[in-house]
């Protein structure tokens, strides 16, 4: 086909959930595509001679060498091309935000002038790692010969497992270190099951096992394993222990029983299956009238849960419009079908109590739009006189995290900056301890799933020329001569 021909090629819809179905159930939303509207929708792609959506991916993917082999109908090599760059691809084709990264700068798009005509990257990702898992055909990576370095990684979030996949191929002797009791990080304990199911991320974890990575669970560095202990038994540390620290609106009758950080809802619901209680023996509070105060995905996926949960009404009070919304556009299309109701330039003054001492109703204040801010977005203004109360009894606060402070307050000798992040070096992942590397959400604050495996990327490139040169300070060039990892 000539690229007039596959610029005519309309987008290949991905079957969905019906909204009336889904918020009975945690199944999976998008359903996934078969292999004739995967093959259809890589045909879309036009061949560019520059590739910007690979431009546009963190960790660099061959994106039209994939979508070549879908479009020829080889699967198998398809997975093979993506899974040089990404150990993750199963989860990053569910919760990446492509319509941000590689299909923003999509050739497609830009031709009819609306992003959500770009190819389906994103999508054709995830068809092909579930193709992979269905089929049982998976592709393990050659490993290198042990080169009897042993590197301790510390989280098993994003970042920590691309460093622990790129490093055990090259020959290292790899354990991972997870606080929780089960491997993941913001994968098990912040995604829920309907966006991205955990038998996905243990497939990956398990995957990365067979390679020969070590998971460590349950064990928290820092307190039941000091990091001065780490750095005695292990030749290189990379530290990728995330953004779990949840941030609060500092107003009056935040202490009040019924209101939840995201964090502890989502963790209870997702990594401790509450939705499936008593099965599983973890309670959570099923509110009739829930409120999440924010505008991101884990606001969407707060709402989103509360109405799985049982309630009645679930409601989002954002203090801008919605063109502000940091969540992605399709969780926020997905929130409206199920019945979220979005009340947007409203910010909360107060929660009110009952005598119980119970949320009973949440004060808010109307809002206006001034000038754009450090952010790029629209300044809220509050509208004087504008104040009511709204009625719930349950408030979930989801308005960003702060990076773990868990390793920075028990060892700090490795350098943080004023929000509370490890200083790391960007183009080595580098910190102020020799040998110690970081990267992902405690570096970065709460960011893509994507991001942070590029960071995990970076520092493992880097790690790998350090146990070969012992060069430090230097670093930078010792990786620019070992040439990276393909």
């Amino acid at each position: 086909m000539d690229a007039k021909e596959r610029l005519a090629i309309p987008p290949q819809p991905m079957p969905e959930q019906s909204p009336h179905e889904r918020i009975g159930n945690q199944r999976e939303v998008p359903q996934g595509y078969g292999p004739e509207a995967a093959m259809k929708e890589a045909c879309r792609c036009v061949r560019c001679k520059r590739p910007f959506c690979t431009e546009g991916c963190p960790v660099g993917i061959d994106i039209p060498g994939f979508l070549e082999a879908v479009e020829k109908g080889d699967f198998a090599l398809g997975i093979r091309i993506i899974k040089r760059r990404n150990v993750l691809p199963a989860v990053c084709g569910r919760v990446c935000p492509q319509e941000a990264q590689c299909q923003l700068g999509c050739t497609v798009g830009k031709f009819h002038h609306d992003p959500t005509k770009s190819v389906g990257i994103g999508k054709i990702e995830r068809f092909l790692a579930d193709w992979e898992r269905a089929t049982g055909k998976v592709e393990m990576p050659t490993k290198a010969a042990p080169t009897g370095r042993k590197i301790a990684v510390v989280g098993s979030g994003p970042a920590g497992l691309t460093v622990a996949g790129d490093m055990i191929v090259l020959g290292h002797s790899v354990t991972v270190f997870e606080a929780l009791h089960k491997p993941g990080g913001v994968l098990v304990y912040g995604i829920p099951e309907f966006r991205l199911p955990k038998e996905i991320v243990s497939r990956e974890a398990e995957n990365l096992k067979a390679l020969g990575v070590e998971f460590r669970l349950s064990t928290v560095v820092g307190r039941t394993y000091p990091m001065e202990e780490v750095l005695e038994d292990f030749d290189a540390v990379f530290i990728g222990s995330g953004a779990g620290l949840p941030k609060f609106m500092g107003v009056p009758g935040e202490n009040l029983l019924g209101v939840f950080s995201a964090n502890e809802y989502l963790t209870r619901a997702n990594l401790m299956r509450a939705f499936d209680f008593p099965a599983n023996d973890t309670p959570i509070f099923r509110g009739r009238k829930v409120i999440t105060v924010g505008g991101g995905n884990v606001a969407m996926d707060c709402a989103r849960t509360a109405l799985r949960m049982g309630a009645g009404r679930s409601l989002i009070v954002y203090r801008r419009s919605e063109t502000e919304l940091p969540a992605r556009i399709e969780e926020v299309h997905h929130a409206k079908e199920e019945g979220v109701e979005f009340h947007l330039l409203q910010a909360p003054l107060e929660l009110i109590g009952d005598e119980r001492g119970w949320v009973s109703g949440m004060k808010i204040e109307k809002m206006g739009l001034g000038e754009p801010d450090s952010s790029g977005r629209r300044r809220p203004i509050p509208i004087k006189g504008s104040e009511f109360v709204e009625e719930t009894d349950s408030v979930l606060v989801a308005i960003g995290n702060s990076p773990n402070p868990l390793i920075p307050s028990s060892y700090p000798a490795v350098e943080t900056n004023r929000w509370g992040g490890i200083v790391a070096n960007e183009a080595t992942g580098q910190t102020s301890v020799r040998g110690v590397f970081a990267g992902g959400d405690i570096v970065l604050g709460a960011a893509t799933v994507i991001l942070a495996m590029g960071q995990g990327r970076i520092a493992a490139r880097a790690m790998h020329a350090y146990l070969l040169t012992g060069r430090w300070d230097d670093l930078e060039q010792a990786v620019s001569a070992q040439g990276g990892m393909q």
